[in-house]
This record gives structure tokens, sequence and C-alpha cells, in this order.
């Protein structure tokens, strides 16, 4: 397990290196989405491994980075939804810049934090091994997980569940299965539940953000009516996937 979350920090360094030459260069539009997917990975890779020695620090450093960049993918994504919708000079007046933002991020303390954290993370945990600090780290990691489908289990078995907790609790329990594939807690059926889980909430909490920034940006009005409609329908198309992951959750051996 130790050689497993070494290999995939050495991973996740490498793209994340890669991620800040290309903002740093403003090669293509998905390098800060690119980032951020390789932070959620970092995290969800973290999350289970808390006690060992620079985890803590390690998983501040993301979160600041994460911090920085959720504004400014938000942006990206509300560009884009209205280039797409014909509303041109609007997606394009918030695209304005983009060069200096991603230079900015690229060279952020925030970034070069979680490189230097990063860059030395495998020597911590070689170090932890060495002091017996990573003893049964299997079975650590495995039982943190399964507390995280609890949680999820319980949260959609709420009658009054909340959609952007159960988002938060579906992204958990995806990115962590995927950080840890060996421990098979998602089986392709269930992972593609939870994909279509995750993207039917993504569509809902992005109009729902949208129309309240509506409120206050007048360029938004005339998308109104038409994202009033698609959140609605997100809400039904998102209870109905809610619904078939909650019985395929039910249906999951004890412990998996």
């Amino acid at each position: 397990m130790l050689d497993h979350v070494v290999a995939q920090i050495l991973a996740l360094q490498v793209r994340l290196l890669a991620c800040r030459e290309r903002l740093a260069a403003d090669t293509d539009s998905e390098a800060l989405h690119d980032l951020r997917i390789g932070l959620r990975r970092l995290r969800s890779l973290l999350r289970p491994l808390k006690g060992l020695p620079g985890v803590e620090q390690l998983e501040a450093a993301a979160k600041a980075l994460g911090t920085l960049t959720t504004p400014l993918r938000d942006r990206e994504v509300l560009a884009a939804e209205l280039i797409e919708r014909g509303h041109t000079i609007a997606g394009q007046r918030r695209q304005q810049g983009r060069a200096t933002t991603f230079a900015s991020v690229a060279g952020s303390p925030q970034l070069a934090r979680v490189m230097a954290i990063l860059d030395a993370f495998p020597l911590f945990l070689r170090a932890a091994d060495r002091e017996g600090l990573a003893k049964s780290l299997g079975k650590r990691v495995d039982k943190r997980l399964v507390k995280q489908w609890q949680k999820l289990q319980e949260a959609l078995q709420d009658p009054a569940h909340d959609r952007h907790r159960l988002r938060l609790l579906i992204k958990r329990v995806r990115y962590g299965d995927q950080a840890y594939p060996q421990l098979d807690h998602a089986g392709k059926k269930l992972q593609g539940l939870l994909k279509k889980a995750q993207g039917d909430l993504g569509n809902w909490h992005d109009r729902l953000q949208w129309l309240l920034q509506a409120e206050t940006q007048p360029d938004l009005a005339a998308c109104k009516a038409d994202w009033e409609q698609e959140l609605h329908e997100a809400e039904r198309k998102s209870d109905a996937t809610l619904d078939a992951l909650q019985a395929a959750l039910e249906q999951r051996k004890p412990g998996k």
C-alpha cells in the first residue's frame, strides 16, 4: 500500500508540474481544469492517510490552492456557457485577462507550497514506515474508505437530504475508490452511478449558482428563464439517479 501511495504521489507531481507550465504559457483552456482535477485526486489520496507525517500540511496546501482557483474555474465555466448560448460578448468579457490569470496561478505561493511539500512527501512516508507509523496501512485506508461509504448511505436515506452535501460525499467516495482501486469498493455499475449522480448534481449546482449571479449581473438576465427550467429538470434527474444509487448501495455487501 505504501508503494502504491508513493507511486500515485509521483504521478500527481508530474501532472501538476505539467499543468503549471501550461498555465504559465497559456497553452490551452483546459490547463486550470486539469490542475483542479489533479488537486482533487491528491486530496482523495491523502484523506485516508490522516495521521501520517506531512499529510496534514499537504492537505492544507492543496485546499488553499483549491480555494484560490475555484472562482477562476467558475468564471471559465460560465463564460463557456454564455458563448454556447450565443451571448458571445458577455462570455468573452469573462474570458478577458485569461493569460494573466493563468500566469498568476502558475506563480502563486499556494501552488509553490503544494509542489514543495510534494517533493519531500515520499521521504516523509518512507521515514514514517521505518518508524513503524505506517503499519497495517492497507487496513487503515480500507477502514476510512468504508466510513465514507457509510456517510453517503446515511445521507441518501435521509428524506430531507441536502444536495450540496450529497454532491460532496459522492465526490469523496468516487475519487477515493479511484485512488485505491485495489480495495475494490465500487464495481463498474456503481462507479457509473456515482459518475452520473455527480454530473446531475453538478448541472443542478451550476444553474443554481448562475441564477444567484443573475440577480446582480444584468447581462445574465437573458438566460434566467432557461436556467430556471434546466434547474428543475436537473433536480428531477438527480433525484432519480440518487434513488438508483441508494438502491445499489443497499445491495452492497457489508463493509464494501
